[in-house]
């Protein structure tokens, strides 16, 4: 493997070969590990800001939640927190401007379940049992909005409900006066659909009863069993809601995600693929070269299984050994750039990258595989009509 060849094109070709091997390997690795940190980036808004379950009603909007089952829910083994929400869609108007969002009730448990807080990057979150309220940053610049105005009011509507004519606009609507205290910041989407606001406020808004809610939210302990927790929760409310956890709330962005990751792994793949032609290049010329001494090896009763073999290990070993440098040197990028963030998205915000074992062994995995299937390619040319 390591010995030259009288020919030096045979050398130049190998040595391409090699060179291709070790930097598609790296950069396949490099690529995963880029890929995995901007995965935990964007996941890291849905962290800050989804729960670890979510129930809502099965049927309908609301749910009726008793203090006697919310006190088993929340004593339930494995979980953390318990806080229970209301979603709505609302009319929102500030200084003669409308905007169309969801207001979204929460109690004082809310904060201790997500992480909503670190996205407040003005004002502060609200009080308990007011009319504060805390706007998304897209709701705040379609309405020109300001903190602590005390000249523009700041009004939600909600459709009344009940059955039968409406007689007056004023009529057909519920009408309640906010205080914006903060504004938060996460992605373009979540900007402009939430206004959180005290449970009590939202369950008056909607003429709802006491106990009457959307959903509650579950903040689990590290090592709870969710399978069982949602069995248990299930059993309580007697199968009334559907719970769901991170993921499933986030379906369509993981399915996105794995997507992705999936056609870039595929991608530089292709691409070691293409670079093992050389090698298989190499090895047939590496064959053709060595024609007599195998003619000499076949009549002393080598069989042609064992000649095969003998180019087989070479091609292999060079995939294994171009690998193995490849690897390590992506490691080392991926690493450098984890502890000292070299390269940077813009002035403050290095870019993201992540060591991951599942990396490492992904990249192991596909150029073994690849090499394997390249070196049979090549040695299956020493043939009895090669011989001959």
């Amino acid at each position: 493997m390591f010995s030259g060849s009288k020919n030096t094109a045979i050398n130049i070709i190998t040595g391409i070969a090699s060179v291709g091997i070790i930097v598609g390997t790296m950069a396949l690795f490099v690529v995963l590990s880029v890929f995995s940190g901007l995965r935990d980036f964007s996941l890291s808004f849905a962290n800050d800001f989804d729960p670890d379950l979510k129930a809502v009603a099965k049927i309908g909007k609301t749910i009726l939640l008793s203090s006697e089952q919310a006190q088993q829910i929340s004593d339930l083994e494995g979980v953390a927190s318990f806080t229970k929400i209301i979603e709505e869609r609302a009319l929102f108007t500030f200084n003669g401007k409308d905007q169309l969002a969801n207001i979204k009730g929460v109690d004082a448990n809310y904060t201790q379940v997500n992480q909503v807080e670190k996205t407040i990057f003005q004002g502060q979150w609200l009080e308990a049992d007011t009319e504060q309220v805390v706007v998304g940053y897209g709701i705040s610049q379609k309405l020109s909005m300001g903190l602590f105005d005390l000249v523009n009011v700041f009004e939600t509507f909600v459709p009344k409900p009940g059955k039968g004519t409406i007689d007056s606009p004023d009529g057909a609507f519920n009408r309640s006066v906010l205080i914006p205290v903060g504004f938060y910041f996460i992605n373009e989407e979540l900007n402009q659909k939430y206004v959180f606001a005290n449970l009590s406020i939202v369950q008056e808004l909607l003429d709802y009863q006491p106990n009457q809610i959307s959903g509650f939210e579950i903040k689990l302990l590290p090592k709870a069993d969710e399978a069982a927790l949602t069995e248990a929760i299930l059993a309580i409310l007697n199968d009334t809601v559907v719970i769901k956890n991170r993921a499933q709330l986030n379906e369509s962005l993981y399915k996105m995600l794995n997507t992705e990751n999936l056609v870039l792994y595929l991608i530089f793949s292709l691409v070691i693929a293409v670079t093992l032609f050389t090698l298989i290049g190499a090895l047939i010329m590496i064959i053709i070269e060595k024609k007599s001494n195998l003619k000499t090896l076949f009549n002393l009763g080598a069989n042609l299984k064992e000649l095969r073999k003998i180019f087989l290990y070479q091609g292999f070993l060079i995939c294994i050994l171009g690998g193995l440098v490849g690897l390590l040197l992506g490691i080392i990028i991926t690493l450098v750039q984890q502890k000292f963030g070299l390269i940077m998205i813009n002035a403050n915000m290095p870019y993201p990258v992540k060591f991951s074992f599942i990396n490492v062994l992904a990249v192991i995995g596909t150029i073994t595989s690849l090499g394997f299937i390249a070196s049979v390619i090549a040695s299956s040319r020493v043939n009895k009509s090669l011989l001959e």
